[in-house]
């Protein structure tokens, strides 16, 4: 639950959070970036990939919500044995402001970390600076940029890559 609001995330798991993730996405990249529906259809792939077969020891989707409202997501999935990889980081305009994508990055990495992974990518487009600066916070670095027309625009891919591996012990 929430309140006062106080952004709360946490693991996926109602009825309706997997439409919203594809809906809010639709919604949101058409509305600021002009992206077409493609974008939409791609979201719908991830999010029914991730609900059709998940590892829930390796692989987890979080919700932020605002007084019971949705307002950002994110998720973490398998790319290898030792690759996580961050996918469909949202968050709602009008929550923004208050560090909740920071905190849904924090969350995935961590998780990330703790189900023994020993890095994480992801890959993003050049017109998310948000995002970008998100990802640069937490320690991700940029490793390749490849221009491409997709979602009825001209882009630029990015790949970023975080190292998470835990140090042995002692």
């Amino acid at each position: 639950m929430t309140s006062n609001g106080v952004a709360v995330i946490r693991r996926m798991d109602r009825p309706g959070d997997l439409g919203w993730v594809v809906v809010a996405h639709g919604e949101l990249y058409s509305r600021e970036f002009g992206w077409d529906t493609s974008f939409e259809t791609l979201v719908a792939r991830i999010v029914a990939d991730y609900a059709e077969r998940h590892d829930d020891q390796r692989e987890a989707a979080w919700i932020a919500e605002v007084d019971d409202v949705r307002v950002g997501c994110v998720f973490c999935v398998t790319e290898d044995a030792d690759t996580a990889r961050l996918r469909i980081l949202l968050v709602d305009p009008a929550a923004r402001g208050q560090r909740l994508g920071s905190r849904l990055v924090k969350t995935c990495i961590d998780f990330a970390r703790a189900a023994g992974y020993r890095r994480m990518v992801l890959w993003t487009n050049h017109p998310l600076v948000a995002a970008r600066a998100i990802y640069l916070a937490a320690g991700f670095q940029l490793t390749a940029e490849h221009p491409h027309h997709s979602y009825g625009v001209d882009l630029v891919g990015q790949t970023y890559e975080l190292p998470i591996a835990q140090l042995p012990v002692p």
